[in-house]
């Protein structure tokens, strides 16, 4: 029986009985739609995040403290804008981190407090919708001003302007002097939900810490070189000034980063939530293969008198194998090709949706079709070899005489 014959024999039977064909199509269907949708969020959600730190600028060094006693200070910063010991370095932008209660009128909200300095405008690359960014003679008066991102702003004062109101930040009263352009979402590395207030009124007015020097200690301290070619450069100069600063003769007090090292990172971890996503979604994969091999055997089962004629009149073992094997791969087959076709769509439907809060974000990818192809046929042939061993195996006297 040539190979053509089988295929058609094959495809004749599994038409015959177009449930039981359907319903096992129907887990693979399942299956290869859940691979390819909750793989496709996982790349999109990398997507978002990768694009939205690089629209930060790829030219930027952070530098921040490391080890238990390690500290940063304003002074540090502005040592690190020094164009003898380090000309690669255009500007240097400190910043402090806190967490706040903000409350206008009787709405309120929680949200992160950025203590910065002028040049952290333009060292993170932010653009303001309305009013001013914080300015020198803020930061020189310890003002209680604040600028305030979209989503807080919204939050906060719905659609009206929020510019010249007033808000109270841990009970204190600020001003609002201006709104941030918003990024688009409220993420990773959004600025859409924090606050920027000056730094030396985040580190006198809401925050309790002090040096013994009575110096303002940063959190962390962002640096943009000059061009994207003198990153490494930036980093040795960088590295070079703290050093002699802080008088290190071994093991460094602070690290210094750039934003690739943070992309790379991120990607690397965004990329394992993807393959975990992609495996938790192929279990219903693996029980979709179960039910094309339960189904295979209910037909051996069933067709055991046909199998016996088929020997008696000449048929091979490997002619009955070959047949069940194919209407095992034909039925996986099928199934992933209109699993990629539901999940293609189920990708492009839900993109930029909101479901439970969440906006989703989602790119689709061919290797992500390919990956569940290939797939859904290897678990088509691994789960259909036991019905067909076990078919061919059959006695054609004992199957002719099964009722």
């Amino acid at each position: 029986m040539s190979p053509l014959e089988t295929i058609k024999t094959a495809i004749a039977s599994l038409a015959s009985n177009k449930l039981r064909a359907g319903l096992a199509l129907l887990g693979i269907v399942i299956g290869v739609t859940a691979v390819i949708t909750l793989m496709s969020i996982g790349r999109g959600t990398t997507e978002q995040i990768t694009a939205t730190i690089e629209g930060l600028g790829t030219n930027l060094l952070f530098v921040q403290p490391q080890g238990q006693d390690a500290q940063l200070t304003l002074s540090d910063s502005d040592a690190l804008v020094d164009p003898v010991f380090a000309p690669s370095v255009s500007a240097a932008a400190p910043q402090i981190s806190s967490q706040a209660t903000l409350v206008a009128g009787r709405e309120n909200t929680f949200a992160q407090v950025l203590g910065v300095t002028p040049e952290y405008l333009a060292a993170r690359n932010l653009e303001m919708a309305s009013g001013m960014f914080i300015a020198f003679p803020h930061v020189e008066n310890r003002d209680e001003v604040i600028v305030l991102g979209s989503t807080v702003s919204e939050q906060l004062f719905q659609n009206r302007d929020p510019v010249g109101q007033y808000i109270r930040v841990n009970a204190r009263r600020f001003r609002v002097i201006g709104l941030l352009e918003s990024q688009g979402g409220g993420g990773f590395g959004s600025f859409d939900t924090q606050v920027l207030v000056p730094i030396t009124t985040a580190y006198y007015r809401l925050s309790n810490q002090r040096t013994t020097t009575g110096d303002v200690t940063v959190n962390l301290i962002n640096l943009q070189v000059e061009d994207v070619d003198d990153v490494d450069k930036g980093i040795e100069e960088a590295s070079g000034v703290l050093r002699l600063r802080h008088r290190i003769t071994e093991e460094d007090d602070f690290t210094v980063t750039s934003q690739q090292d943070t992309i790379e990172t991120l990607e690397e971890t965004t990329n394992t939530l993807v393959v975990f996503l992609g495996v938790i979604a192929g279990i219903s994969l693996l029980v979709g293969g179960i039910g094309i091999m339960n189904i295979m055997l209910v037909s051996v089962t069933e067709r055991t008198r046909e199998i016996g004629i088929r020997k008696a009149m000449g048929a091979k073992r490997r002619d009955i194998m070959f047949q069940f094997v194919t209407e095992a791969i034909a039925l996986s087959i099928g199934g992933g090709l209109l699993g990629v076709g539901l999940g293609f769509w189920m990708t492009h439907a839900i993109d930029g949706r909101t479901l439970i809060g969440q906006s989703f974000t989602t790119s689709f990818s061919s290797e992500f079709a390919m990956l569940a192809l290939v797939v859904s046929a290897g678990i088509g042939l691994f789960f259909g070899i036991y019905p067909a061993v076990r078919a061919s195996r059959l006695h054609p006297i004992d199957a002719l005489r099964y009722e």
